[in-house]
């Protein structure tokens, strides 16, 4: 098998999310769930950031993060996601070509606009999301780059895609191209309301194995196979995954392969300010890791590394050169 031009390769939602904080109370008035994730039309987007206060934007969406926290770490990396030809669409395109990663979908011309996320941040760090995917549902099986995917070692797709049509024949058609070429695929789950609507399609992309390692955080686990008993889901994941990869948040990690169970604890930090992105963060250096060899443990430890970087700051991207960060504590990566 030739070397793979890219290290990973992320298939997912592009979205600019729109950061503010608010009290619990401001959740309450909205009528929002703390620390999930809900699909929004348009009206509702425009009276949440009338609701807010004074917002951070920067360009968001689960893998797209994911992919670019893997180029912080000096990895080769593309992405595909669809955005409109506006205003945020443009400000999408800039920021993540500008962070080393190779983007290629050509933007809508017509249709709804760039799809974006609005995240409160509560005085704990809790992120609670409201997300209008406008452009990004879109996102056709014909934008699928079968060159890329044949070349890219890991092919990474986010749970949140699973809900278009169109992004589903998108996501398996990658899956596909990537078995073909003798690669592999990963799958976040994304979020508990996510696999609550798709349960039964996630348990067969696993078993039949169309996707070779997942990812997935302790609520999103025991949402997947209805059980409120850790270990009892935990050996249902490993028994079905070829590679499943559990985070626990300030608990760490466990990483379940056959037989193998590894249990790494979470990096230390000064204090959560915004949990956005810990997992996507963790994701990306476990694939790095993972994609250039190094063991279950190593990547995983890399994972806790990235994700205590991304909530020691408001914003779901690295603020430090990860590279850099990842030297200083000892990975050559």
């Amino acid at each position: 098998m030739t070397v793979p031009r890219f290290d990973l390769l992320g298939v997912g939602n592009a979205i600019v999310d729109v950061i503010a904080q608010a009290d619990d109370a401001f959740l309450v008035a909205q009528g929002m769930h703390k620390g999930t994730m809900a699909l929004i039309d348009e009206a509702r987007a425009q009276a949440i950031y009338d609701a807010m206060g004074p917002a951070v934007e920067s360009s968001g969406g689960s893998a797209a993060n994911t992919i670019v926290g893997a180029a912080s770490l000096g990895a080769r990396v593309a992405f595909v996601g669809k955005v409109k030809d506006d205003e945020l669409g443009h400000a999408f395109m800039h920021d993540i070509r500008a962070a080393q990663v190779a983007y290629d979908t050509p933007p809508a011309s017509d249709g709804p606009s760039t799809a974006r996320c609005y995240i409160v941040v509560t005085p704990d760090g809790e992120r609670t999301m409201n997300t209008y995917l406008g452009a990004a549902q879109d996102l056709h099986p014909a934008d699928i780059d079968e060159k890329a995917v044949a070349d890219t070692a890991i092919t990474y797709l986010e749970g949140y895609l699973w809900d278009p049509p169109h992004a589903k024949e998108a996501f398996v058609k990658a899956a596909g191209i990537a078995h073909k070429a003798g690669r592999r695929v990963a799958l976040t789950l994304s979020d508990a309301f996510c696999v609550d609507r798709y349960r039964d399609e996630f348990v067969r992309l696993i078993r039949d194995k169309t996707v070779d390692i997942v990812f997935a955080n302790e609520r999103e686990l025991h949402s997947l196979y209805q059980t409120a008993d850790f270990d009892s889901a935990l050996e249902a994941v490993r028994s079905d995954a070829s590679l499943a990869v559990v985070t626990r948040s300030e608990k760490g990690c466990v990483v379940v392969q056959g037989a193998t169970t590894e249990r790494i604890e979470a990096a230390p930090i000064a204090r959560v300010v915004d949990a956005t992105g810990a997992g996507d963060l963790f994701a990306a250096g476990f694939l790095v890791g993972h994609s250039r060899g190094k063991d279950l443990r190593t990547s995983a430890r890399l994972g806790a590394l990235a994700a205590a970087e991304v909530i020691q700051h408001v914003g779901a991207r690295p603020a430090t050169p990860l590279k850099a960060l990842a030297e200083e504590n000892g990975f050559g990566v």
